[in-house]
């Protein structure tokens, strides 16, 4: 993992990570092989800061977590979804602008 502020979710943490978690969480569905989820790193690790103790950033590299990864349709990566109340609230895929997971962001966090 790249930074201490992203974290890192897997099939085993996913449901207590994610699912109840109490405050928004942004989820990058991603694999090391795959260069367009390597560029958009920074943006994660800056989303992560900028949000940090309003909303949850993490990583679930959809290579050793397949669990998860079927079960939420990932068949692009990279794929960006943000949970609320344990519920899929907003569904990113391919490169997308800080500004968008930021304003979606802001929203859910107040």
């Amino acid at each position: 993992m790249a930074s201490d502020a992203v974290l890192e979710f897997t099939d085993e943490n996913f449901e207590q990570e994610v699912i109840q978690s109490g405050t928004p969480v942004l989820v990058d569905f991603w694999a090391e092989w795959c260069m367009p989820c390597k560029m958009l790193t920074p943006t994660i690790e800056e989303l992560a800061q900028d949000f940090s103790g309003r909303v949850k950033v993490g990583k679930v590299d959809t290579d050793a977590n397949r669990e998860v990864s079927v079960k939420y349709g990932i068949n692009a990566i990279p794929t960006i979804i943000v949970f609320k109340d344990g519920e899929m609230v907003k569904k990113f895929v391919g490169m997308t602008a800080k500004q968008e997971f930021a304003d979606e962001l802001e929203n859910l966090a107040g």
